[in-house]
């Protein structure tokens, strides 16, 4: 807790030390972090097989967002060979320990199947409304964007609405990107909430 609240305060060589000395416990969360200390360089030189150690001992212990944040590196083959079928099969099994925000990975990996389909668009709902059922502000995000897609600006204003509840700062840039696609007066409606948060 100590290692979070100085990453917050963008003490990041403190909180590298901080969790280091939490990992050594081999509790799969202060691994996972450790991990994504040497993922994104907080006050450690950037190392991705570092990372990748890190994540797999939190892994083997079954925690979720070490199975996410392996997948997330695979998918984007950062400094590794990208493996979509890995990252795929990870976000599975970060879905399956708890970790909502992998269905809605899930569901883009179908809508980039090509060539795209009804059918492929269809399971890619189902998948966005499951991490909606379960307060994922991504899901209702994604959600959204399909029921702009289709003209239903109503049942895209009620997404939106989810998303300001539910989510932070990057879904709401997200969403912001979206509402000049849905008219007036929900447009300035919504716009004019998403401001209010993300100043908040």
């Amino acid at each position: 807790m100590l290692a979070q609240i100085y990453l917050d305060q963008h003490l990041y060589a403190a909180a590298f030390g901080m969790l280091e000395v939490a990992a050594r416990s081999a509790d799969p969360r202060a691994l996972n972090m450790l991990g994504r200390a040497y993922e994104r360089g907080w006050g450690v030189v950037r190392n991705i097989p570092a990372a990748i150690t890190y994540f797999n001992m939190a892994a083997d212990q079954g925690y979720g967002w070490a199975f996410f944040n392996l997948a997330d590196l695979h998918m984007a083959g950062r400094d590794i060979p990208q493996d979509t079928a890995l990252a795929q099969a990870l976000y599975i099994r970060a879905a399956q320990a708890g970790v909502y925000k992998a269905l809605t990975m899930l569901g883009l990996l179908l809508e980039d199947t090509q060539p795209p389909c009804p059918t492929t668009t269809a399971a890619a709902r189902q998948y966005y409304q499951a991490a909606a059922d379960a307060s994922d502000c991504w899901g209702f995000l994604n959600l959204a964007r399909l029921s702009l897609q289709d003209g239903d600006h109503a049942a895209a204003a009620e997404c939106f609405q989810q998303v300001l509840q539910t989510g932070f700062r990057d879904c709401f840039l997200a969403m912001k990107a979206l509402l000049p696609h849905i008219p007036d007066p929900q447009r300035s409606h919504l716009l004019h909430q998403t401001e209010a948060r993300l100043r908040s």
